[in-house]
């Protein structure tokens, strides 16, 4: 009774000191042969992990396949609930099948939400129990103040990480499936027909990137987790809270420019040092991240489980969204539109958008989103869409740009 009153202590104290956590601007940058944390800013903050997820997702598939209780040609079913899984998907119809292979290049290189749904389901009976087995998985890799609800990184607001976790977690995928990691700098891959393409752009174009993952949801901001090697020395940079893909690559090149001796541009490293000003300390180790494994934490005692529950809790704020939103009523004109997605509530719909203005880049230019909400109460449908195209054919440029990005794109006749 004595350990279970302190565990809960521990647990109220954990909450007392995150619960006004706010979903914001954080990074570490990791030197993983020695554990050297070389730079970190509001490292142990909490924050949405958006698609970073899938990190853990495809941690516990390698596990599986190293295992052998599954092979890379194993069937996944593909369930109601992972098929309509929006927004970025591989379209497969409920009842179909994909491999785990073609599961793992989704989740890589498209971060396709239904192939994590798929797997988790494959792996864990169903999603709500592989987000289990993720978290407690990352008690043993040291993430402590990690929470998984989903496999995808959908929003979820009890579902938390931070820079310093997410450090964890990549060195832990380098340093456990040292083979299988290669898959991270995979650029694209062909399925049933039609190549995949991803968007880390930065690793295409940052010299000795091989990762890995990238992560948006309204909530989040744009997060980055990226492995460089530079001759025999590797590091890990972790950018969490960007307000844009750009401003988010951007401080990640600078911050891996800083610590690599390379040069960043002088705008880059200017908004990097005036990161580094406000609330940035320099920590001597990251403990237990050495490529040399050390083997993991055997169990999650009765403190740890509380302080788990805690942590449920204390969740970040939601940041505003950064596109504005137009109503149906005030439907913006043009021959063309698109629509992209349907779903059942107006900030889901409004979150689709988003994601999509980013994948679809210069396609989208000059396009208004806004939502369309057909039917009332629970069978409320809002229609997620871009509007104002001139022509037929740049809608429908716009709709093949993404789809390269796996998203559903509907051509439609707009207003005049």
């Amino acid at each position: 009774m004595k350990n279970l009153r302190l565990a809960l202590a521990t647990a109220m104290a954990f909450l007392a000191a995150t619960a006004s956590a706010l979903a914001g601007s954080a990074s570490l940058v990791l030197d993983v042969q020695s554990g050297r944390v070389l730079a970190a800013e509001n490292a142990d903050d909490l924050n949405h992990p958006a698609s970073l997820t899938k990190m853990m997702t495809v941690y516990l598939t390698f596990e599986a396949l190293r295992r052998g209780q599954i092979g890379w040609e194993t069937p996944v079913p593909m369930s109601k609930e992972a098929a309509r899984k929006p927004p970025t998907k591989l379209r497969v119809k409920a009842g179909d099948a994909i491999t785990v292979r073609e599961a793992v290049n989704a989740m890589i290189v498209s971060s396709a939400n239904d192939a994590a749904a798929a797997m988790a389901e494959k792996l864990g009976g169903s999603e709500a129990n592989f987000a289990r087995m993720m978290t407690a998985k990352a008690r043993r890799l040291g993430m402590y103040r990690t929470v998984f609800i989903n496999a995808s990184g959908l929003p979820a607001s009890a579902q938390v990480t931070t820079a310093r976790d997410m450090s964890r977690l990549a060195v832990a995928l380098i340093r456990d499936f040292p083979s299988e990691y290669r898959l991270f700098s995979t650029q694209s891959f062909a399925f049933r027909g039609r190549t995949i393409r991803g968007h880390n752009n930065l690793m295409y174009r940052y010299d000795g990137m091989d990762g890995i993952k990238t992560g948006y949801t309204n909530a989040s901001g744009f997060n980055l987790v990226s492995a460089v090697r530079d001759g025999n020395r590797r590091i890990i940079g972790v950018v969490l809270g960007g307000r844009t893909a750009k401003s988010r690559d951007n401080k990640m090149a600078a911050l891996l420019d800083q610590h690599l001796g390379r040069t960043s541009s002088p705008k880059v490293a200017t908004m990097v040092a005036a990161a580094k000003s406000n609330n940035t300390s320099e920590v001597p180790t990251l403990p237990g991240v050495s490529l040399s494994y050390a083997g993991e934490i055997k169990r999650v005692d009765r403190a740890e489980s509380a302080i788990m529950a805690a942590t449920a809790t204390a969740i970040p704020r939601e940041r505003p969204t950064p596109v504005s939103e137009v109503a149906s009523a005030d439907r913006p004109t043009g021959k063309w539109q698109i629509q992209i997605s349907t779903t059942p509530s107006a900030e889901g719909a409004r979150r689709i958008l988003i994601e999509a203005q980013s994948a679809g880049g210069a396609a989208l230019l000059g396009a208004s989103p806004y939502t369309d909400v057909k039917g009332t109460g629970s069978a409320a449908r809002y229609r997620a869409r871009f509007a104002g195209f001139p022509t037929r054919e740049a809608a429908a440029s716009a709709c093949d740009v993404l789809k390269k990005r796996s998203y559903d794109c509907l051509l439609l006749p707009g207003r005049s």
